[in-house]
């Protein structure tokens, strides 16, 4: 039994390596790649600069990138923050009112499909900047936590909901006891993807306040170095959002996977 045991694990442990090793031989072979087309054919760094150069660029002009990336960092958790609470609590008062539900969800399904670069102007005029900038990172995030969350709560097993009224469990108390821990791999998922998306609604709404001749973010970056073509600047920038989502999404799986990984069958097979 133990030898079966031993024989099983394996080919998992072989799965988990293979399942991190292999992206990084792709990115390697893919950068290395990169490195010898510039260097071959001898594309100068404003056209396409490589990646050394890039690396370079941002050791260099870190001061100023590095700036730019806790402005946007900042941006993008207070949208989050603030997509996270609403849309929950909205999900919460759906659950427990139809009528609000009925009235409301057709409101925030028009949000969802207006396009953010088309509202980030006109935020820009009525607000102040940084309030408008939080507000598209709001925007864009807010909809997948309410979606999510709505849905995990009406999913709740009918059975036991039959159950916690017999016996005679008031509204606060199964939503506490039942259907809230029912939602939770609901809420997080939506939290996952909400984080995404809070970030690329902070950068929508930067590249918007730099064509109005302000703004500090990293998006803001990218719009002023493409005016003076200073291209290697502009992919440090970019290679600095792609880690910054990455970090995002990442640290978000991580509390998710803690969160469930003793009850959740999404959890419990990454254990095994």
């Amino acid at each position: 039994m133990n030898a079966q045991a031993t024989v099983t694990a394996k080919p998992r442990s072989l799965q988990s390596a293979l399942r991190f090793v292999l992206p990084v031989i792709v990115f390697a072979a893919g950068i290395l790649a990169w490195e010898l087309l510039v260097r071959i054919k001898g594309i100068p760094p404003y056209v396409l600069p490589a990646p050394s150069v890039i690396v370079l660029t941002l050791i260099k002009d870190w001061a100023v990138l590095s700036q730019s990336l806790a402005a946007t960092l900042l941006t993008t958790l207070e949208g989050f923050a603030a997509a996270s609470i609403g849309g929950i609590a909205l999900a919460l008062l759906f659950n427990q009112s139809k009528w609000v539900e009925y009235s409301l969800f057709p409101y925030a399904i028009v949000l969802q499909v207006t396009p953010v670069i088309a509202i980030a102007p006109l935020l820009l005029i009525y607000l102040e900047q940084q309030t408008a900038v939080v507000a598209c990172a709001f925007i864009v995030a807010f909809f997948p936590v309410l979606s999510n969350t709505t849905l995990g709560l009406n999913s709740v097993d009918r059975n036991l909901a039959g159950l916690f009224q017999l016996y005679g469990a008031s509204k606060p108390q199964t939503l506490r006891f039942l259907k809230l821990p029912a939602a939770l791999p609901y809420i997080l998922g939506g939290l996952r993807i909400a984080g995404g998306l809070s970030l690329i609604g902070a950068v929508v709404a930067e590249i918007a306040a730099g064509t109005a001749g302000a703004g500090s973010g990293l998006a803001y970056r990218i719009a002023e170095s493409g005016y003076r073509l200073n291209i290697p600047r502009m992919f440090a920038a970019l290679l600095l959002l792609s880690l910054a989502g990455i970090v995002i999404y990442g640290v978000l799986a991580v509390v998710s996977h803690l969160v469930l990984r003793r009850w959740h069958e999404s959890a419990l097979g990454k254990e095994n």
